[in-house]
């Protein structure tokens, strides 16, 4: 596997690292070597406290998301700042995100009709993303290197261990577990679960933010109020705040967003400026639509996905927006933020084809994974609103050599809290000496 084209960028000096950036042309399909090509890009990091960094070993960064481009770097701190004692770091823009060829509601009409922009975006799942990554370590002429996924970035770390675990030395995941097989169903009971007992312990700290949330609902419902972009807000839309949830620190950031929800004007209390402007930015998906349209198919492997998270809530009345008490939702996708959101609705054809779509390759191989070789260390976040500890579980368990560190202390976005910590726990397991010769998986 070769990529067709590798062009380097200047290389820039500051705040204590370097930082050079690298495009490589690969297919846009990888059966079809001598078909269409799109662009990657990904940014190498190293600290000045190495004279010679290309001597360091190599340490491939996968993000979350899906439709997250990598980190922008302005200074190394955190995990980064841990990792950059020892590793090269290549933050890659999974295809579609950040410098890579774009894919959004400007570019995609270029492909054609909604079938068409569904059948390119076919392409954008995990396992197209290994086989860049794959790509880009031939043209850097790397033998071998370490991955780091955080949550979708384990996505991809499972799909790697299945693809080609050879061209890696070990692996390291934060909150990243996902199911192997199986659908979306199960993942949407297990987050929904998840995120009601993660209201309950939010509401009984802020017990007043109970009366606000209900105050805000009942408003909306009533008055005709709109985000800064003029989006009519909608009781779903106040409820994806619970994104906040997801994250330790962040959680109580939500009741600072709470308590500022209301201002006095001449038409009586309307929502604040402040309030729609925080709600804006949580619910916009203009910087990564991927995320709302790849979000169900990173699950899917042989049959469709039909809103899975849309159908499951049903069986969850507690966050229907017209109950008496709504709870906040999490990362789930539905359908109507295809109907109303400015940004989605030109891709809602595409996204019911996607929906649709039941032909979708698997993204795993159970049997390379049961014999997997590669040292693999994993945090497993006990009370994580967005992948499910059971279900990480249940994975590690099937994933020959694979170590988990299972904490409290940590939520979704533990690495954001204290990442080089974690990161150097992590990193310290798969050193340990047994982790080079794994017990074989259970299951």
């Amino acid at each position: 596997m070769t990529a067709l084209m590798h062009r380097v960028e200047n290389t820039h000096e500051f705040r204590g690292l370097r930082a050079t950036g690298h495009h490589f042309t690969v297919p846009l399909d990888h059966a079809r070597p001598d078909g269409e090509t799109i662009t990657v890009f990904a940014r190498e990091i190293s600290s000045l406290d190495h004279d010679t960094p290309d001597a360091l070993p190599w340490l491939l960064f996968l993000q979350g998301g899906p439709g997250g481009q990598s980190p922008r770097v302005s200074s190394l701190t955190g995990w980064m700042a841990e990792a950059a004692k020892t590793f090269r770091i290549l933050l890659l823009d999974q295809r579609g995100t950040g410098l890579s060829t774009p894919a959004n509601r400007q570019s995609l009409p270029l492909r054609g009709d909604a079938a068409a922009q569904a059948s390119y975006l076919a392409h954008f799942r995990a396992d197209s993303i290994v086989r860049d990554a794959e790509a880009i370590r031939d043209a850097l002429g790397i033998t071998t290197w370490s991955t780091f996924g955080q949550s979708y970035g384990g996505f991809c770390t499972l799909a790697y261990l299945s693809l080609a675990p050879a061209s890696l030395d070990r692996c390291l995941v934060t909150g990243g577990l996902g199911p192997i097989d199986g659908g979306p169903e199960e993942v949407y009971r297990a987050t929904y679960a998840r995120m009601a007992a993660r209201n309950a312990e939010y509401f009984e700290r802020y017990p007043e933010d109970r009366i606000v949330l209900n105050r805000i609902m009942r408003h909306v419902e009533q008055e005709h109020e709109h985000l800064p972009n003029g989006r009519r807000i909608t009781g779903g839309l106040v409820q994806v705040l619970g994104q906040f949830l997801g994250g330790n620190t962040r959680m109580d950031q939500l009741h600072f967003v709470f308590e500022a929800a209301f201002i006095p004007t001449p038409a009586g209390p309307r929502l604040s400026d402040a309030f729609t402007e925080v709600l804006a930015h949580q619910v916009s998906r203009a910087a990564n639509p991927l995320y709302a349209l790849m979000h169900e198919s990173i699950y899917a492997q042989g049959r469709a996905t039909r809103w899975a998270a849309e159908r499951v809530a049903a069986e969850y009345p507690a966050f229907d927006p017209a109950s008496a008490e709504p709870l906040l939702t999490g990362e789930m996708v539905y359908r109507w933020y295809f109907e109303d959101d400015p940004v989605l609705r030109p891709l809602e054809d595409v996204a019911r084809i996607l929906a649709e779509r039941e032909d979708w390759p698997a993204l795993y191989d159970a049997g390379v994974l049961a014999s997997n070789p590669v040292p693999v260390a994993a945090a497993v976040y006990h009370d994580d609103v967005y992948v499910d500890r059971d279900i990480s579980l249940a994975t590690a368990s099937r994933v020959r050599g694979l170590r988990v560190w299972e904490t409290a202390d940590f939520h979704h976005d533990g690495i954001a809290d204290d990442g080089a910590a974690i990161f150097a726990r992590l990193l310290g397991m798969t050193d340990a000496e047994d982790a080079a010769t794994p017990e074989p998986a259970d299951g």
